[in-house]
């Protein structure tokens, strides 16, 4: 009876042939993996031909499944080659970890993404492996803890590597010979732990069921055993002398019912840069060496070649050739026995991208990581919600696929409608498949714009989602009563109403407009009724397309407009700045509703309410000045009313301070229409040269402030403005007459003068100048 174990690094296309060599020639009577044990019922289907990796086993709390793990694997994973190598022959794989029964029955310590022991030999790069240890997405690990020293960084360090990756790749990745790889792995771990402990109590734990494990395979008779885990954990695992001890650790610990299934994974999320501790730098290029070993970097050049050429750039074939060659110059200088993902790199962006940066963003995100989405059969296991999605995006052709993909929906047509109703549900369920793209189109209010990118973590969502119904349209209008239930205002009433509306939830969205309706009946605060009308003003004009009764939300626009004009005059008074600063925001959501309806009925009597704040007292000068902006914007305010408003708010009687918010609240907007208002400029300009040097130095920041809002091209003709009116005030105070251009004439031309300049002026325009003429 023999026990053997190899030590691998998660995601690593050398250490996973190795492996794979080294089962073939151990020919092993049973496999026992770093893995879940809670996930053995699934592994079944790791065989299945629509099983295309990267995958991940995703095990959750049934009842709170926001408290999940996953384990992902791509094909060149030394657990997935070690797990397909004896399914496809029949011989017993078990997984040996702690099960996560136990490890999610802890209570969580820090909600955010956790950080993953490193426990599973560090990863490098960017892809992160499967099962081995919990993965970066655990949630119940503190993000406080004190990382655990890196293992092959310690090794990179101590064979004089500054980049572990680096090390790891010229040791491992391109090594021809495997003959003694493990050896040497559990030989330098061995090394590494001799004066060290577990790192914590669950890494002991998890090492002790390890063990524990392997003595009950070695009780039932199995003659030759193979163990694969993260080199870490190797050494520990040898030593099996105390097996009472072992079970002490685990025995009493608490246990939660856990379910798992499998759920498709992407190659960035295998990423290092996605957060993924046991991911690996560059998942593509990983692959690229599981796929092609040979001639790997001819094959990688031409496919460098063809991405740029997919994206209009030049990239000749005798491009492709002279990057190889720079390549396997680069490795022989640097003593290597083949070009490397670094020496790659540099040869592609010296030829291929011609020394430029920018493509080689490119190379970074479609090649080096890529942007592979796995598949999983459809037998495994899947909540209603999950299968009814999946039926959804079949019928609609909608894939659900990491890729980046843009839509244009005209909501005239059928499918696009319903296309939209989906991705409108599943926003409110919280799971942001597509991500609407708000711009203007060709197609107006009936066209939308979506951009759609599944994520794995979605799978979680779902499953979350699922305790609001089984299907998206039932779960997406019980979610939606349920977030009206909390809502805690009227506009946030308004804004959910506005939300539901392209779902098409009719049964929801009676409920969210009775409640709409009961809310608005007694609610008190003028700027919640403010704020609560545009989004009701969106449903009555853009809603016609999707077949909205525009007659069952207006009645409720005219009841909130009409209170909140009626208070608006009592709620401006008395105001500190950020008050002010508020009821500006809520002044201008009640004049996006009016210039968005362009109602007679409504312009009216909004026109009387701002007239009665510009010149009423106790009014905030913020609130006064963006009250006679909106009043000049909608041509109301006649040239010399705003003299007269602009000569009020500077008058020396009013305080230096309320004349900036004054200043402030006219700015407010676009600065085109404001450089036609000369009487505005030279009041501003009067009042500003008149003010004491202290003063003015105080107010600059505000008046700063007042002004950032414009673009530089218009503050710079603001500047030119007042400039040119200076002059001409100052023009006609010397009674000179101002030229066309701004400048100013004074008197005939000196002819002596010209005389001397006008043959020199006639030599370098060619012509032929006779004095006098």
């Amino acid at each position: 009876m023999s026990v053997h174990i190899f030590g691998v690094r998660h995601h690593g296309p050398g250490c996973a042939r190795a492996l794979r060599a080294a089962l073939e020639a151990l020919q092993p009577d049973i496999l026992l993996v770093e893995g879940p044990p809670d996930a053995e019922g699934a592994l079944p289907l790791l065989t299945h031909e629509a099983m295309k990796p990267p995958v991940a086993l995703l095990i959750y709390v049934p009842d709170q499944p926001s408290r999940a793990v996953f384990y992902p694997f791509t094909t060149f994973s030394p657990e997935w080659q070690a797990l397909g190598y004896a399914l496809g022959r029949g011989i017993p794989a078990r997984f040996m970890d702690l099960p996560q029964a136990i490890q999610l029955a802890r209570e969580p310590v820090a909600e955010e993404q956790a950080t993953p022991p490193a426990d599973d030999l560090p990863a490098a790069a960017d892809s992160g492996h499967p099962h081995s240890a919990p993965t970066d997405e655990k949630p119940a690990i503190s993000a406080t803890a004190t990382p655990p020293p890196d293992p092959l960084a310690m090794l990179a360090e101590a064979a004089g590597y500054d980049d572990h990756e680096l090390w790891w790749e010229q040791q491992i990745e391109q090594r021809r010979d495997s003959t003694g790889v493990f050896e040497g792995i559990f030989e330098a771990m061995s090394a590494l732990r001799a004066d060290l402990t577990p790192r914590d109590d669950e890494e002991a734990q998890r090492e002790a069921h390890m063990r524990s494990s392997i003595r009950a395979a070695e009780g039932e008779g199995f003659a030759r055993i193979a163990v694969v885990c993260g080199a870490w954990h190797a050494p520990a695992l040898a030593q099996r002398d105390d097996a009472k001890a072992d079970t002490a650790l685990f025995a009493k610990l608490k246990r939660v019912k856990v379910e798992t299934t499998w759920i498709p994974w992407t190659n960035s999320r295998l990423a290092y840069r996605s957060g993924y501790g046991a991911g690996i730098t560059s998942p593509g290029w990983y692959g690229h060496l599981w796929a092609a070993p040979d001639r790997v970097p001819i094959r990688w050049a031409t496919q460098a070649a063809q991405l740029l050429r997919g994206e209009g750039l030049d990239a000749s074939s005798a491009s492709v050739i002279e990057t190889v060659r720079l390549s396997e110059a680069l490795a022989a200088m640097r003593g290597l026995p083949m070009p490397g993902m670094a020496e790659m790199r540099e040869a592609i962006q010296t030829v291929l991208c011609h020394g430029e940066t920018a493509p080689m963003q490119l190379i970074r995100d479609k090649l080096e990581i890529g942007e592979a989405m796995g598949e999983v059969p459809p037998e495994a296991p899947a909540v209603p919600l999950q299968r009814d999605l999946d039926a959804q995006a079949r019928r609609l052709t909608l894939k659900l696929t990491a890729e980046i993909k843009d839509y244009d929906l005209d909501l005239r047509k059928d499918t696009d409608r319903v296309r939209s109703q989906l991705l409108h549900r599943l926003g409110m369920l919280g799971i942001g498949w597509g991500e609407e793209q708000h711009t203007y189109g060709k197609l107006g209010t009936f066209h939308e714009k979506w951009r759609l990118q599944w994520q794995p973590e979605f799978a979680v969502a779902l499953i979350e989602a699922n305790i609001w119904g089984n299907t998206v349209a039932s779960a997406a209008a019980a979610r939606t009563r349920q977030l009206a239930t909390v809502a805690p205002d009227l506009p946030a009433l308004t804004a959910l109403l506005e939300r539901a509306l392209p779902a098409d939830l009719p049964d929801a969205l009676e409920d969210l407009l009775e409640r709409v309706r009961d809310r608005a009946a007694v609610s008190s605060d003028v700027r919640h009724l403010m704020d609560a009308l545009p989004p009701l003003a969106r449903i009555v004009r853009y809603g016609d397309v999707r077949g909205t009764k525009a007659e069952r939300v207006t009645p409720v626009i005219d009841a909130l407009f009409e209170r909140a004009l009626v208070g608006l005059p009592g709620a401006c008074l008395s105001l500190d700045d950020d008050a002010a600063t508020a009821m500006v925001t809520s002044i201008d959501n009640v004049q996006e509703t009016v210039s968005m309806l362009n109602r007679d009925d409504q312009r009216a009597p909004w026109l009387a309410t701002l007239r009665l704040l510009v010149d009423r007292d106790g009014v905030h000068g913020l609130v006064r000045g963006r009250c006679c902006r909106l009043l000049l914007e909608m041509r109301a305010l006649a040239s010399e009313e705003l003299r007269r408003l602009a000569g009020l708010a500077f008058s020396p009687v009013n305080p230096p301070e309320q004349a900036v918010d004054w200043i402030e609240g006219v700015l407010r907007g676009p600065g085109l229409k404001l450089l036609q208002q000369d009487d505005l400029w030279r009041a501003l300009d009067a009042w500003l040269a008149n003010l004491a040097p202290d003063i003015f130095v105080t107010l600059l920041p505000l008046l700063r402030r007042a002004f950032s809002g414009f673009s530089a091209p218009e503050r710079r003709q603001m500047g030119e403005k007042v400039k040119l009116l200076s002059v001409e005030e100052a023009a006609g105070t010397l009674g000179v007459r101002p030229s066309g251009e701004g400048g100013a004439t004074h008197g005939p031309i000196a002819q002596e003068r010209a005389n001397t300049v006008l043959p020199v002026l006639a030599q370098i325009l060619g012509v032929n100048y006779e004095p006098g003429n």
